[in-house]
């Protein structure tokens, strides 16, 4: 490009504690290129922010706004959404292109899952089929840690799945002691963690106790075992525990929940009718414990990815670290990439950043190592913990405080004119 061109940022799917570093990471490092990057645009909400032509400008923000950024959570500041851009939705990806040309971008960086990917790599392709010289560049984050390959060949882990990690280590070391006190009355306490289809989410809840002195039972998705076999477990270790703390993933099968779906297809648990937690501890109380008392439970909730207090230093250094990397990219390898995360070896954690092909891993999804699951299908190895450990860090993060109250980012609402008509994406409009 022989000369700078603007600069389209935007994010998609579910937020994390540390995807605004990532944000940050893209902003500082296009800054350092004044050359190369012109100003630069937010996609409000994402891709659908970008069909409607509502670009913030963040060129236009404060500087220490954007400091604030490395510990602002979720995806307030620029916001996220659940739009996918399908192949027959042709009207939707012309209109990509057409906001794109009008406002002079030439680079494009998506912050998102394997879904996310895909769209990524989607406007690269149409993009350079239409005549617009584009660099699209994506940054991986999701908490589930299911972007990539199960060899962790492409991408070692993502940003956003070792503050969810360190989450959930807190949170049943706090769990125990609730459970420990009120055992005689409640000895089961049952935990629903985040997680369809893949138990990355659950398993961190053995970073908690990787000693394994807590009565703790973990039941991912991929365990495989129904509902009498989870209370058949239950009830063994009430014999001689006397109380039992049962983590259980959001995808685990514990019968119908009425399920509903968010836009992409995916299974939202937490609107469904029912939680899977609410069904065991309904089965475990019906069928009965082998102790005084009954079964209780707790869903988290989305607070598993918003709660900053526990995000990791580790996670936030390496969100931001990748962002920079995505720019980098742009400007040294050119379009269609993917930054990643690749884990050195050697006894002392260490990763260098590198890059992916976008058709890698469009609409990837890795699965849970099979030799990371317990022979006993309740639990996870310490070759598990020996891989998650590092991730969730040592210190707690510092959050700035003005009254009392958290301090984050906010953003002056201050977005490009629209120089495109009207447009309502096809996703959105009334069939007849």
């Amino acid at each position: 490009m022989s000369k700078s061109k603007n600069v389209l940022v935007a994010q998609s799917g579910g937020p994390s504690p540390v995807i605004n570093n990532s944000l940050r990471g893209i902003i500082e490092t296009c800054k350092e290129f004044p050359d190369k990057f012109g100003t630069i645009y937010a996609g409000y909400h994402g891709i659908e922010g970008v069909l409607k032509e509502e670009l913030l400008n963040l060129s236009a923000q404060d500087e220490e706004e954007i400091s604030f950024l490395r510990n602002t959570p979720a995806a307030g500041s620029i916001g996220t959404c659940r739009y996918k851009l399908k192949k027959d939705q042709q009207e939707d990806l012309k209109r990509v292109i057409d906001v794109f040309k009008a406002h002079d971008i030439g680079f494009f960086f998506y912050i998102g899952g394997n879904d996310s990917m895909d769209t990524a790599h989607k406007i690269s392709v149409l993009a350079h089929e239409k005549g617009l010289e584009l660099v699209a560049v994506g940054v991986p984050k999701t908490i589930d840690n299911d972007v990539g390959d199960s060899e962790f060949k492409l991408i070692d882990h993502t940003p956003g799945y070792g503050s969810v990690a360190r989450y959930w280590t807190c949170y049943i070391q706090n769990a125990n002691e609730e459970n420990a006190g009120s055992s005689p009355a409640d000895p089961v306490l049952v935990i629903q963690a985040m997680g369809r289809k893949i138990g990355f989410i659950p398993a961190a809840a053995r970073l908690a106790d990787p000693k394994r002195e807590i009565p703790l039972q973990i039941y991912m998705a991929e365990s495989g075992l129904g509902i009498k076999e989870l209370a058949d477990n239950v009830n063994d270790q009430l014999k001689t525990a006397g109380r039992v703390i049962v983590v259980v993933s959001e995808g685990y099968n514990a019968g119908d929940l009425g399920e509903s779906k968010d836009a992409f297809g995916h299974t939202q648990f937490s609107a469904s009718k029912i939680t899977v937690e609410q069904s065991v501890v309904n089965y475990l109380n019906k069928v009965g414990l082998k102790a005084r008392g009954s079964a209780r439970g707790q869903v988290p909730g989305t607070d598993q990815r918003h709660a900053m207090i526990y995000a990791s230093n580790i996670d936030l250094d390496e969100a931001y670290r990748v962002g920079q990397k995505a720019v980098l990219i742009a400007v040294e390898d050119g379009n269609g990439y993917m930054a990643t995360i690749l884990r050195k070896s050697g006894l002392i954690y260490n990763v260098e950043y590198s890059k992916v092909g976008l058709e890698q891993v469009a609409n990837s999804e890795r699965t849970f190592p099979a030799n990371w699951l317990a022979e006993n299908k309740i639990d996870v190895t310490d070759d598990f913990v020996k891989y998650a450990r590092p991730l969730i860090g040592e210190d707690w993060v510092s959050i700035p405080l003005i009254d009392g109250r958290m301090r984050f980012a906010r953003f002056k609402q201050i977005f490009s004119d629209k120089k495109c008509s009207e447009y309502i994406p096809q996703g959105f409009r009334k069939k007849t």
